[in-house]
């Protein structure tokens, strides 16, 4: 394989269909860290999370929230969460970190069933359920 000499930034650029202040940077890179800082991969820090792992036990009763969760009556919605956390512990935190908290940390989900008519005949559901076809599409 034989290379070829490039003199100017803006070949070099052309050639990687890479814009010349991005070779620059990059020429840049090298003569400062070498190969080793060029290869480096950076990981942006993001944003601080407003509130911390050994925060939330502390500012909730994080057992008590857990609790509640586990039990069969639960929350109808997150912003019942968010309620519950205001008149019972006097904590006034905003919707989307009680749903990231409650979602993601404790791994909870808030599923409510379906309402059903009073007028549904059970027998007639368990026997439409056995007898009924399921489809798998392809």
């Amino acid at each position: 394989m034989q290379f070829a000499t490039v003199k100017e930034q803006q070949e070099i650029g052309k050639r990687l269909a890479k814009d010349t202040s991005t070779v620059t940077r990059w020429l840049q890179k090298y003569r400062t860290d070498g190969i080793s800082g060029l290869l480096e991969i950076k990981k942006a820090p993001g944003a601080k999370r407003k509130m911390d792992d050994a925060a939330m036990p502390t500012a909730v009763n994080y057992a008590a929230l857990e609790e509640e969760l586990k039990t069969g009556k639960g929350f109808s919605s997150y912003g019942a969460i968010v309620e519950w956390l205001k008149e019972e512990h006097g904590q006034e935190i905003e919707y989307a970190t009680v749903y990231a908290w409650v979602r993601y940390r404790l791994g909870a989900k808030l599923k409510v069933p379906r309402p059903q008519s009073h007028k549904q005949d059970e027998k007639l559901v368990s026997e439409f359920k056995k007898n009924s076809v399921s489809y798998s599409i392809v």
